[in-house]
């Protein structure tokens, strides 16, 4: 019996990889550059997971206590076990001021320290249009959580008093915020004042934002976390916001009490890092398959003659799944070596620009972790080996592709199934089942690639010969006899053509759509920031002004039995103000009913997918976590500008970390200069545009390298077919323009194909979100064509320039 390790196997591996190297080389390229990519979304993934909120102000405190930052909601799903969703809060979850005293009476516990973290103000607090300074704020004594120390002036005795953070810049005896500077602390820039102060300036009596617990010395952290815990659940302390239980914090936990955003925004890079990958080794998967499928068919008479000389298919097989393993092997490796430098390229980038990452979020990269890149290397080498499983697995045996074509029919309708679904859904559900539908399309090409090159040289055949002279008749007669050859040289065409329009595609579609929406919405004649609206209507002229206070609810809903958890942007408006400041373009009810307690205005899609209109309920959990039951009084279509959900600012106002308007809009004196349009962010828009933006750059660049790759197999494997079009009388220039011929049918199929294969997900996804189709910048598609005719003209024409000039 002939075993892939048996001397026969290990010469003809060794003698076809000597023979074939350059059109290997191909295969060797594209498994490096997909090594290289998955290995740093490894380590991307890697770091993310091991992410954490940076401790800093309870660095001295071994046990913090505070409120649960989270929301939760289990559901059992369809024939299933329960799941539970959680997603988390961007605005302080506060605790009852009572556990400072529960706390105290903890044996072990030297010192419970309350703290709140507020915002200071000045500068415009005289002047109606006068912008103000904002400042950190916290009491004197939670300084020593830190522990932050003086090292100049003394502590604040008095209201008029305050100690500086070294990173304020400020001095003893200088003014800031109306207070009198008497010390200067370590620390970041930060204004301590008295703990009576610090009480009346957080607005919130008989609540604290967290307590840090300072142990006894000797006291070990668990056993005093244990106490903590027992003390707390003995005394039935809840949080003031949705009832939860009160949580104690140790280790790099306590950082998320510090840095609200930095927690959700971890689970969101996990989430875009995860579902980029997985884009990512179904791009790879095709790429692979039509590049090893086609280095191996174009090997077939090789293969039938070796198994009409003796050799069993299993020799075969196994000769060449020795090759490629050497092959990929190596070129895993390398690209294994590549990924680190594009992992940190990736990770510098994020950190260079300000704000993308939130602030205190940690994203370690200890030694160890490095070693994902080998998991990405095993990965893409166990694609390659399958696909010559696939690829090899009847060597001999032609077939008519029968199961091919079917495989290939079933993946389109399901396609566009995928695409029904998105025009269906909305939102985030829309987007994945347009994503679904564009991969299962580009796979159903893929397999019927033979049959889309037979039906265009089929419709392209008498054009080709009629018009193109002798160069026509040799294009149209070697595209009918090499169909298979055709369809994988058209799949990676239609794959970055389609990649490429969807992607660019989507993200322009919504922009555009809500910037004609943001534009249509924001009526104001003045906009400020700095200051509110009781203010800006002491204004001459100013005849109506709403503040605008920013923040974030949570949906809850169970979809298919699987529970959902969506954090979306909100605003709070003042109802009276609206009247010429800002229209989100009511389509039943009236917005004057926000002025009333307990209600809330909805975008037209989320009110079609709950089922609700003016006199429903819906429930909520604003920022805080606080639930909510609203009742609606409007429904509104400008939500991709606006956001999902309109407040009363009164309602939104007591559960928001700083209730100090973001912007205010006014109807002023006719002729005054444009306001820039209010619009609403995504929470981690910025960061997730960041990431997608350089890993769907790189997929594109693989998805290009797959089409000059395949190409110049291709191409290497005619030289013969070339050579004897010369010995037979084809002169250079007959050659030369016959393979422009391929070239243009290729470009012209291809991004055809592509186009049509994009755009039916595109269209669905558009209908579903703005109503409308589907946008792409003229600049941007002139790129793709641009970038695809140049791909296949260079992979047509490249490895054939030694041929002609012979």
């Amino acid at each position: 019996m002939s075993r892939p390790g048996n001397p026969a196997v290990r010469l003809l591996a060794a003698r076809s990889l000597r023979a074939h190297r350059k059109a290997w080389a191909a295969v060797f390229a594209a498994v490096a550059v997909t090594t290289a990519l998955l290995g740093a979304l490894a380590l991307a993934l890697g770091s993310t997971g091991l992410g954490h909120a940076r401790v800093e102000r309870y660095a001295a405190a071994p046990v913090v206590v505070a409120g649960d930052q989270e929301v939760r909601r289990t559901a059992t799903p369809w024939g299933g076990e329960p799941t539970t969703e959680t997603a988390g809060l961007t605005e302080r979850v506060r605790i009852p001021e009572a556990a400072v005293a529960v706390l105290r009476a903890v044996p072990g516990v030297r010192e419970a320290v309350p703290d709140d973290t507020f915002v200071v103000r000045d500068g415009g607090a005289g002047s109606a249009g006068a912008a103000t300074r904002a400042y950190t704020g916290r009491s004197w004594e939670a300084a020593r959580l830190a522990p932050y120390r003086l090292t100049d002036g003394r502590e604040p005795r008095s209201a008029g008093e305050a100690v500086v953070g070294a990173g304020l810049g400020a001095a003893v005896g200088d003014t800031v915020a109306g207070r009198r500077i008497v010390g200067v602390a370590e620390g970041p820039a930060a204004l301590y004042v008295t703990a009576g102060e610090a009480r009346r300036l957080a607005g919130h009596p008989g609540a604290v934002d967290a307590v840090g617990v300072l142990a006894e010395p000797g006291v070990p952290v668990d056993a005093l976390h244990a106490r903590v815990r027992a003390a707390l659940d003995a005394a039935g302390l809840k949080d003031t916001a949705a009832g939860q239980p009160l949580r104690a914090l140790t280790g790099n936990g306590r950082g998320g009490v510090e840095h609200l955003g930095a927690p959700p925004a971890r689970t969101e890079l996990l989430q875009l890092l995860a579902a980029v990958s997985g884009t990512l080794v179904l791009v790879a998967v095709l790429v692979l398959a039509s590049l090893v499928a086609q280095a191996l068919q174009q090997r077939a008479a090789e293969r039938e003659l070796l198994l009409s000389v003796g050799a069993t298919p299993r020799q075969v097989r196994g000769a060449a799944g020795r090759e490629v393993a050497r092959v990929a092997g190596a070129a895993a490796l390398l690209g294994a070596l590549a990924s680190v430098p594009a992992f940190l390229a990736l990770w510098s980038a994020l950190r260079a620009r300000t704000g993308v990452v939130p602030e205190g979020l940690e994203l370690p990269t200890p030694p160890w972790l490095f070693a994902a890149v080998l998991v990405a290397a095993a990965l893409v080498l166990g694609i390659t080996r399958l696909v010559v499983l696939f690829a090899a697995r009847r060597p001999g045996r032609a077939g008519k592709g029968g199961a091919r074509r079917v495989a290939g029919l079933v993946l389109l309708a399901l396609g566009a199934g995928s695409a029904g679904t998105a025009a269906l859904q909305g939102g985030d559900a829309a987007a994945a089942a347009a994503g679904a539908a564009t991969v299962t399309l580009v796979a159903g090409c893929a397999l019927l690639g033979p049959w889309i090159a037979r039906a265009a040289t089929t419709v392209l055949d008498r054009p080709f010969r009629w018009f193109g002279g002798a160069p026509g008749r040799l294009t149209a007669a070697g595209a009918a006899a090499h169909s298979r050859r055709l369809g994988a040289a058209l799949v990676p065409v239609v794959l970055v053509t389609s990649f490429a329009v969807v992607q660019l595609s989507a993200g322009a579609t919504m922009e555009r759509a809500a910037a004609a929406q943001a534009r249509a919405a924001t009526t104001a004649d003045l906009a400020f920031s700095g200051t509110t609206a009781e203010r800006v209507r002491e204004l001459p002229g100013v005849e109506a002004a709403t503040d605008v206070l920013r923040s974030t609810v949570v949906l809850a809903r169970t979809e298919a039995g699987t529970p959902r958890l969506d954090r979306l942007p909100v605003l709070g408006v003042d109802a009276e103000g609206l009247a010429g400041t800002l229209d989100p373009g009511v389509v039943a009810g009236d917005l004057a009913g926000l002025a009333a307690a307990g209600t809330v205005a909805v975008g037209a899609d989320t009110a079609e997918s709950l089922e609700v209109g003016p006199g429903s309920t819906v429930e909520l959990r604003l920022g805080d976590g606080t639930p909510k039951r609203l009742r609606v009084v409007a429904v509104y279509e400008r939500s991709l500008a606006l956001g999902e959900f309109l407040l009363p600012k009164g309602e939104l106002a007591p559960h928001m970390s700083d209730p100090y308007p973001a912007r205010v809009l006014a109807a002023g004196p006719a002729g005054s200069a444009p306001v820039a349009p209010e619009a609403v962010t995504l929470p981690g828009a910025e960061l997730n545009g960041i990431v997608s933006g350089g890993i769907v750059a790189a997929i594109g660049g693989l998805t290009v390298l797959s089409v000059l790759s395949t190409l110049a197999l291709i191409g290497a494997g005619r030289r013969g077919e070339l050579g004897l079009l010369r010995q037979v009388g084809a002169s250079a220039g007959q050659l030369r323009r016959m393979l422009g011929l391929e070239a243009g049918f290729l470009t012209a199929t291809g991004l055809l194909v592509g186009l049509v294969v994009g755009a039916l997900p595109l269209t669905a996804f558009a209908w579903a979100l703005t109503g409308g189709l589907p946008y792409l910048p003229p600049a941007q598609a002139g790129a793709i064509a641009g970038v695809v005719l140049v791909t296949v003209v260079a992979g047509v024409f490249g490895p054939s320039r030694a041929t002609l000039r012979r």
